[in-house]
């Protein structure tokens, strides 16, 4: 192997990247969206977990004590009331799901609707009810709270969102890269210089793994600087775990990338793996009550194993060891695809 051939391709392929402003700009303004938009949507204190309509009423009577609706209801915390003036738009509306739970204003015995499909519906209605309840009916409980630092759901879905943007970045900018210059015949080409396949994958995989911490490490300091991340464990260790996760994602797209010279087949294969990755790999929800097979279907991607360390550490403060099950994972997955990759791998088809 040559390193200055290496080298030479490292830099071809930086330089591309680094020209194209569509695709450079991108890879950087998309977490900062997703980032922002979850903050607002999903950060806020005073977010509404339901949605209550009420009728008939007006808006500015809401606040009104003869409003004809229970007070205690009222004074619930993380509902949202909405009133309606007329029945048909309030029953349109729960109809659609757009409302959880529809209450007729009115003296007792009160009148509600619930949709039978909606859990969200059934969870308000078992509120209306309890707040029914005498104060008498408190004493029948005693309440505690847990004590200890609270995870912002921003602090959970940060990790997510990157790990997110690697495996895009990973899959397309290589996957589908190669396969285009396949198709183009720029690899052709490369085959009548002295580089070899092991020097070109080789150099491919570390101009993208360079591009995916340089990225990383740029979208995490702006996103850091206006939402202020906590992190429990180590900056080092971090940056470790993200690593082998970019390693691992890059050979992956390596493997996808070894045959094939058609681009919409290609596009219909990375679209295959990545969507399939992204939800079973709790970027953007738990899979905690899921049944066990999915959650064991879930261990074949790389992302939740990396998502999985990240979050550990990030987190919960665990340091290199605490995650030595999911390191290895995808040391494992990195030996596999790299072997099958480079075995595979076709200059022309």
């Amino acid at each position: 192997m040559k390193l200055k051939r290496l080298w030479a391709m490292f830099t071809a392929r930086n330089r591309e990247f680094f020209r194209d402003r569509s695709a450079f700009g991108w890879n950087f303004i998309f977490p900062f969206l997703l980032v922002g938009g979850f903050a607002l949507i999903f950060g806020g204190e005073g977010r509404k977990e339901y949605k209550v309509g009420i009728f008939p009423l007006a808006q500015e009577q809401l606040a009104s004590a003869s409003n004809g609706v229970p007070p205690r209801f009222l004074k619930t915390r993380h509902v949202e009331f909405i009133a309606f003036e007329d029945r048909e738009t309030a029953f349109n509306k729960l109809l659609h799901h757009k409302i959880d739970f529809l209450l007729k204003a009115g003296s007792t015995p009160y009148q509600y609707w619930v949709s039978s499909t909606s859990p969200r519906g059934y969870f308000v209605e078992r509120i209306f009810k309890s707040s029914l309840v005498s104060e008498a009916g408190d004493r029948l409980s005693d309440r505690r709270e847990v004590k200890g630092r609270e995870i912002r759901y921003i602090d959970w879905i940060f990790p997510g969102i990157l790990a997110m943007n690697m495996m895009f970045s990973a899959l397309w900018g290589v996957g589908y890269i190669v396969v285009r210059y396949r198709k183009n015949g720029v690899l052709k080409r490369l085959k009548a210089t002295p580089l070899t396949s092991f020097e070109y994958l080789a150099a491919q995989t570390l101009s993208r793994i360079f591009l995916l911490m340089f990225t990383l490490v740029v979208v995490w300091v702006g996103c850091d600087l206006v939402f202020s991340f906590q992190v429990e464990g180590s900056y080092v260790d971090l940056f470790i775990v993200f690593f082998m996760g970019g390693v691992s994602l890059t050979s992956l797209g390596l493997l996808i990338a070894s045959r094939g010279t058609s681009e919409e087949f290609t596009s219909g294969i990375l679209n295959f793996i990545t969507w399939p990755m992204m939800f079973l790999s709790e970027v953007w929800f738990s899979l905690e009550g899921s049944p066990q097979w999915i959650k064991l279907a879930a261990k074949i991607f790389p992302l939740t194993h990396m998502l999985t360390a990240a979050r550990k550490v990030m987190n919960d403060g665990a340091n290199l060891f605490d995650v030595v099950p999911e390191l290895l994972s995808l040391a494992a997955m990195i030996v596999v695809f790299l072997l099958l990759g480079a075995s595979l791998f076709s200059w022309r088809k």
